[in-house]
């Protein structure tokens, strides 16, 4: 062994190795968590927008947007707050199955 410290890059790697996929499921749910909030973000802000108001949704990977209907935009995004709140609500069942074990 080497006299001197540990980087912090090898600080984390090793936690990583000792902890397994502990921290890639923490990381994943808090990534799960903020997809949720900004989702939550999305849904309020066509919720409250005025019945005339013109909605574009912007292509991936593109800096180009197109006029959408955002009766069925959100919609779409109840649906994936959905989904993502069913996601997050497994995981955290699976983690308190494991705890009981």
């Amino acid at each position: 062994m080497s006299g001197r410290a540990p980087r912090q890059g090898e600080e984390a790697a090793a936690a990583e190795e000792e902890w397994g996929g502990e921290s890639v499921k923490l990381r994943h749910k808090e990534e799960l968590s903020r997809r949720i909030k900004e989702q939550k973000v999305v849904v309020d802000e066509l919720s409250n927008l005025k019945k005339n108001r013109k909605v574009y949704r912007q292509q991936p990977n593109s800096n180009i947007f197109f006029l959408v209907d955002r009766t069925e935009t959100l919609s779409q995004c109840k649906n994936t707050l959905d989904e993502l709140k069913k996601a997050h609500q497994e995981m955290e069942n699976s983690e308190k199955t494991k705890i009981k074990k």
